[in-house]
Order: C-alpha cells, then structure tokens, then sequence
C-alpha cells in the first residue's frame, strides 16, 4: 500500500527484455538497503525489486503490466516518480494508493493560473463514475485532488487538476505535455462505493 506521496524521483537506466520487461532505474535512495522483493511505486506501478546495488534497484515487468499501464512506452532516461511500501506507524499524507493502475489517461490541456498550474486529464469511460469534484486520485503515482470535471458525449470523463509549485518541482508533473499519457488510479474508496450501489441497483 502507498499514499500517493513521491519521495524520490528516478531514472530509467537500462531496459532489458528477457521474457518479462527488466528495468533498473537510479534514484538518491540507499538503494541497497531495500529488500529484494520489496514492493516499489514506479509512476503508480506497483513492481518487485528483484535486485538492487547502492544507487539503483532492478524491477520486472509482465506483459499485462505493459498492456494496461504505460510502462511499455518507457524509454532509457526517462523520469518515473518513485514511493517505497508504507509501513506501520508512517503518516498517510496523501490517500490510500494500492499501486494498481486502473486505466490510462492523456493530458488535454495544461495552463498556468497564477503560481500555479492547472491541468486537465482524460479519463476513460470505464473510470468516469468513480471520479468526482474534489475527490482524490492518482496520476502517475501521485494523489491528486479533483478540482472539477467535466462528463463527455463518449461516455469518458475531463478532470482537472491544480499543481502547486511544489507538487511540480517534487514530482515529474513538470515535464507532462498534451498529448501524454498517465497512469490513473481511482480512489478505493470510490470503487467499493460503486460496486456497493451497483448491487444494490440489481
């Protein structure tokens, strides 16, 4: 479980395909402290370090990883937002995050208000009923707070999003562009919420 708070940010520095897509990706962690099989946030991917030296951790990917995330589009040298597993007795600073990427988003519109910096992303159809006004979600790892929406005739959704200074200069929020796709994962709460009215509608 994660909290949609980043706490570091990384680096793809090398992709290895050998059946499963391997990545190591570099970050300022002590990396060989973490614990292989320990459970990594990769831009809201949850991934499994299967190896790790000082600077760098090694993660493997499967195939319906790539097919449902936008890992498959990664490229040497990219930056990833990257949060380590909660554990007991850490602050939930954000919101409850599992780390398993509902859909993919693209970003439509992106201006600057002030200091600030507002955004708007897409959401599929599939995602539109669990995204709602000042609710939270996670964009590329990151919990996000839904400023407004916007329902299209298609049946997806248009939400947007305020980014503070800091959020951007944290995170990499700072090199999104229209055009690019995010990891979107939806509020749990919102999913029980909805399975909940679902079968009581039957």
């Amino acid at each position: 479980m994660f909290t949609g708070i980043i706490t570091a940010i990384g680096r793809v520095e090398a992709i290895t395909d050998k059946g499963d897509r391997l990545l190591r990706i570099s970050c300022d962690w002590d990396c060989a402290a973490i614990d292989i099989g320990a459970s990594i946030a990769c831009s809201g991917i949850c991934l499994t370090v299967i190896d790790r030296q000082d600077h760098w951790f090694e993660v493997a990917a499967s195939a319906e990883t790539m097919a449902v995330t936008t890992l498959g589009d990664w490229q040497q040298g990219d930056t990833l937002n990257l949060e380590r597993a909660l554990r007991l007795g850490d602050e939930l600073g954000g919101h409850i995050v599992t780390g398993h990427v509902d859909g993919v988003g693209h970003i439509v519109a992106s201006e600057t208000t002030g200091d600030s910096w507002k955004v708007t992303v897409a959401a599929p159809s599939s995602l539109a009923a669990y995204i709602a006004t000042k609710g939270s979600i996670t964009v590329d790892g990151i919990s996000l707070t839904v400023n407004d929406i916007a329902d299209q005739a298609d049946g997806s959704a248009h939400f947007m999003l305020n980014i503070i200074p800091h959020t951007a200069q944290m995170t990499t929020l700072d090199t999104l562009y229209v055009g690019r796709q995010v990891n979107l994962e939806i509020d749990v709460l919102a999913r029980y919420l909805k399975r909940m009215e679902d079968l009581r509608a039957r």
